[in-house]
């Protein structure tokens, strides 16, 4: 089918939904409860950077390729488990999470690193496509963040799995 033909069928298809796709995603977006456990990333003192540093391009590339790992889990378990319907919902909704756990995680430290650059609330709520700017700040995407920025701990702090993951990517991208 030409490129013309599917945008066409799809336009028809929106006609008689009455929604488009974007539309649609938006009320998913907004229906999204809060997270129980959203927290808000404190501004940082430090001057902001102009560019974006490479512990944040490589936590895009790393978080992505994880991601991309279990989506390509979940196509490949939805081909091969189409006889046995306990094991396709079982392997693909494994899947399927894990990658939308990537996902979640992947913007809160995006969003509590913008937080802590001391981006407008209306903008980053912009972005997010969300009601809510610290809807996908958890303490685990702050735990990340840490990591990446390197930011130091305590002798009686013990440090968080998530932080010694965000020290690994960082150390991978020097």
């Amino acid at each position: 089918m030409a490129p013309h033909a599917r945008k066409n069928a799809a336009r028809r298809q929106q006609d008689l939904t009455g929604a488009n796709r974007r539309a649609a995603l938006q009320d998913i977006r907004n229906a999204l409860p809060p997270t129980s456990r959203s927290q808000r990333a404190t501004p940082d003192s430090t001057e902001i950077s102009p560019v974006v540093p490479a512990e944040m391009v490589a936590l895009v590339q790393d978080l992505v390729r994880w991601n991309r790992k279990h989506l390509d889990e979940a196509v490949c378990a939805a081909h091969q488990h189409r006889e046995h319907p306990g094991e396709w919902h079982r392997l693909v909704l494994y899947a399927l999470t894990d990658a939308l756990a990537y996902n979640f995680l992947l913007v809160g430290t995006i969003a509590a690193y913008l937080q802590e650059q001391g981006i407008d609330p209306n903008l980053l709520r912009r972005h997010l496509q969300s009601p809510d700017p610290d809807r996908y700040v958890t303490q685990e995407s702050l735990d990340l963040l840490a990591g990446l920025s390197g930011k130091t701990l305590t002798e009686d702090q013990r440090e968080a799995p998530w932080t010694w993951i965000g020290r690994q990517i960082a150390e991978a991208s020097a």
